[in-house]
């Protein structure tokens, strides 16, 4: 299955200036705009240059988890030329074409830092009440947003949340969003690891083990 993010239509040429400008000012002005490299937002909050993405890269695309890019294609789509990265999910079967000029607001990024994961394993240690007055519908949204976020410290959440020692009392579908979140954040441990999923998966209900 092949699927594209779509891009947004070309933007309109800004009116021109009122008033007038030396030729000196105006192109002063442009050079100063070139040199200026664009700023991004990590998910840490830092502002920081777009990273650069080349094939063969891993990446974590919010509502897929984990992807390898696997080459770089232009397309040209209602007259406008694209430049677009090939990314893999083995897991899903799926292939994704990102614009390169979306991958920002697409929310693709790079794998998470060893500190960002071990935020994460530190978030499943947390100990917490379930919360059995909240309708499973409600929560069930909830879950899903942050399981999408492609934030590992709230997939973590997900996973803390609805593990239990003994799944017995769980409702089928509690069992089957435990398994997406617990897949999700495995999958990005084991990228970072260099180690397959299923390690990746013991390794986290080791430390979910720990903390009951």
């Amino acid at each position: 299955m092949a699927q594209s993010v779509a891009s947004s239509s070309a933007p309109s040429a800004k009116p021109a200036a009122a008033g007038g400008r030396s030729t000196a000012a105006k192109a002063a002005e442009a050079k100063a705009t070139e040199a200026k490299a664009p700023e991004v937002r990590t998910p840490e909050g830092k502002a920081g240059k777009e990273p650069s993405y080349s094939p063969g890269d891993y990446i974590v695309y919010p509502s897929h988890g984990v992807g390898r890019i696997t080459g770089i294609e232009k397309q040209s789509i209602a007259g406008i030329d694209l430049e677009m990265f090939v990314v893999s999910f083995e897991n899903e079967k799926l292939i994704l074409r990102v614009p390169t000029d979306k991958v920002h607001k697409s929310g693709m990024r790079k794998l998470s830092s060893r500190e960002k994961i071990q935020s994460a394993l530190d978030a499943l240690k947390i100990r917490t009440r379930p919360r059995r007055n909240v309708m499973w519908s409600r929560r069930a949204q909830e879950y899903e947003a942050k399981i999408n976020s492609g934030d590992p410290v709230s997939i973590a959440e997900v996973v803390r949340e609805l593990h239990r020692a003994d799944d017995t009392d769980q409702s089928y579908s509690e069992r089957q969003m435990y398994r997406a979140a617990l897949e999700r954040l495995a999958r990005e441990v084991a990228a970072i690891d260099h180690v397959d999923e299923a390690e990746a998966t013991v390794k986290l209900e080791k430390v979910l083990l720990a903390a009951a």
